[in-house]
């Protein structure tokens, strides 16, 4: 279960990767250009973009992206033979080519990420988060955490549908004082 738990955020990474790939070849017939650069943010420090990029690797942040560009190019694919059936085999075969081409390009999700966490926090912040998650409370932050949030999730959930309950009785029951049943 702990391995399913990690995987969640790459999965829904990669969901959302590949939707936002369909939906960017559902509205432009013509080719897109290279990934529009996210918002800007401030400049940070090379030193903090370092401690930055030490975090990420520390959570293995690189599960979450490591197989985008694969599934992309398979999301972009499927969507491109349905498109042009007649091409189903050249497509096929392109798929591979475009998936070496890029290869590595992932790369560039772990960059910004670093780059985000540098200007959300300062250098000195950073250096402090990396010997945190070095420390033995740290190590077993990031080894727990994946399993307390899918299990808080699993709470929320059954707390939820349960609750749901609760509001529809109360519903009916404020229905009933007003002559109407539901």
């Amino acid at each position: 279960m702990k391995t399913v738990l990690k995987l969640l955020p790459a999965a829904t990474l990669a969901a959302g990767l590949a939707l936002s790939a369909v939906s960017a070849l559902a509205q432009q017939p013509a080719p897109v250009p290279k990934a529009a650069a996210a918002p800007a943010q401030p400049k940070a420090t090379p030193a903090a973009v370092a401690a930055a990029k030490e975090i990420l690797q520390i959570k293995n942040a690189t599960a979450m992206y490591q197989g985008a560009v694969p599934g992309l190019v398979e999301k972009t694919k499927i969507a491109l033979i349905q498109q042009n059936l007649n091409y189903q085999k050249d497509l096929n075969e392109v798929a591979g080519v475009v998936a070496q081409q890029l290869n590595g390009r992932q790369n560039e999700i772990g960059d910004g990420m670093a780059q985000i966490y540098a200007s959300e926090f300062t250098e000195q912040e950073l250096k402090d988060l990396v010997t945190f998650y070095r420390s033995p409370l740290g190590k077993k932050l990031i080894d727990a955490e994946p399993r307390a949030i899918g299990l808080s999730m699993a709470f929320m959930n059954s707390w939820a549908q349960n609750f749901s309950e609760t509001v529809m009785g109360a519903f009916r029951a404020e229905m009933r004082k007003r002559g109407k049943e539901i």
